[in-house]
């Protein structure tokens, strides 16, 4: 899969979901390239690095999401 492909393919399809939920887990952008995790790991942390994703961790649970999207991102802004 292109990569160009691939991104337009993981936003299209987190922004459809975004009104159930922000925050996806690694497996389920996996899903969404139809992808093996190590070939989807590499698009995923491609596009951490240039912001069209963002990484989230509890500590215990890393998640994925579009940035500014979620109820956290609005906490994170507060002063």
């Amino acid at each position: 899969m292109e990569y160009e492909e691939a991104k337009e393919k993981i936003v299209t399809e987190l922004t459809k979901k975004l009104k159930s939920k922000s925050k996806f887990y690694f497996s389920d952008l996996a899903k969404i390239l139809g992808l093996k995790p190590r070939e989807a790991k590499k698009i995923v942390n491609k596009l951490i690095t240039e912001q069209v994703l963002e990484y989230w961790s509890s500590g215990s649970t890393s998640m994925y999401g579009l940035p500014g999207t979620g109820k956290q991102a609005s906490a994170e802004h507060e002063d």
